[in-house]
């Protein structure tokens, strides 16, 4: 897979949405730069992201790694058209392999935690629809880590397909996964996808939409160290995610394919430690409990220091 993930949030038929001739002209780029994976989900536009997307990809969709989620209403009327349980699954996955016009999906996401469907429900319905060649690989959004990590622990014992990958929030502002679902994922060996990598444009430049003084503050950081690099805000918001951990990949989503050749630049910047350590200060991160505890606990204990909530 490549190091950027494209989303396809951004695309769809109604006001304001990406259309199929924007939406190609943005796949063609990231595809030209070695782009491979486009993600997308069945909620976006009630379906409109998948049929634009299905439509981009008309005649070279096996060159993408595609996918898509389920798991939210279909239809606000009916108490069976959400959640995580078979019935939701299987009608999911049907509709959205037609809007996407392929026979097969190459990661299918859960896209949130249902925590009013068992989990073991949920791992058996994945596997049935991957041994039936629909999908062949399964990952989670969203979710506790004690969550993912009891799915695996079942599908292990059950010979089940495991979740591959995660997908969560994450940059300079939002860094709560570094409690328990980053550690989680490298101990496992997941594939982490990271969304709202740019924190609503904040992360990107647009100090204006900032919504207190401590995003604000991040801004200005990356703003400054932008200019120390000669690179732009966006792109050092991109690469400080990416130099969390090689499990990372972020996940960009464009209006424009003008906006999206300045974050493909991304990947080829490399922060000095220093510009690492400035950024992590400006954000004001706390691990907590057990983080700071268990840290501790090494130091006067073990006579080490423990780097799993690093």
């Amino acid at each position: 897979m490549s190091e950027l993930f494209l989303g396809a949030m951004s695309f769809g038929r109604g006001p304001g949405l990406v259309d199929v001739d924007g939406a190609r002209r943005i796949v063609d780029l990231y595809a030209e730069a070695g782009g491979n994976v486009i993600d997308t989900a069945d909620k976006y536009d009630s379906g409109g992201s998948e049929r634009v997307v299905g439509e981009v990809l008309a005649g070279r969709r096996d060159r993408f790694v595609l996918a898509t989620k389920y798991t939210r209403s279909r239809d606000p009327r009916d108490p069976n058209a959400a959640g995580n349980h078979r019935k939701n699954l299987v009608a999911s996955l049907d509709a959205s392999l037609r809007r996407l016009r392929t026979d097969y999906l190459d990661l299918y996401w859960v896209h949130i935690w249902d925590p009013y469907t068992p989990i073991e429900e949920t791992i058996r319905a994945l596997d049935d629809v991957v041994r039936a060649g629909k999908v062949l690989h399964i990952g989670i959004s969203d979710a506790p880590a004690w969550v993912i990590t009891r799915a695996n622990t079942m599908a292990e014992f059950r010979n089940q397909t495991p979740f591959a990958c995660v997908q969560v929030p994450y940059n300079v502002l939002t860094r709560d996964i570094e409690r328990e679902v980053l550690p989680m994922a490298e101990m496992l060996g997941l594939t982490v996808a990271t969304w709202r990598t740019l924190h609503r444009g904040v992360l990107a430049g647009r100090a204006e939409r900032a919504a207190d003084d401590r995003e604000r503050s991040v801004a200005a950081a990356l703003d400054e160290a932008g200019r120390q690099l000669g690179v732009r805000p966006a792109q050092v918001a991109i690469a400080w995610v990416r130099a969390r951990s090689r499990a990372i990949h972020p996940l960009i989503g464009v209006s424009s394919h003008e906006h999206l050749g300045e974050l493909l630049d991304a990947v080829d910047v490399v922060l000095p430690p220093e510009v690492i350590t400035g950024l992590d200060a400006a954000s004001g991160y706390a691990p907590g409990f057990l983080a700071d505890f268990i840290e501790a606990g090494g130091r006067a204990e073990l006579g080490m220091q423990l780097d799993v909530y690093r």
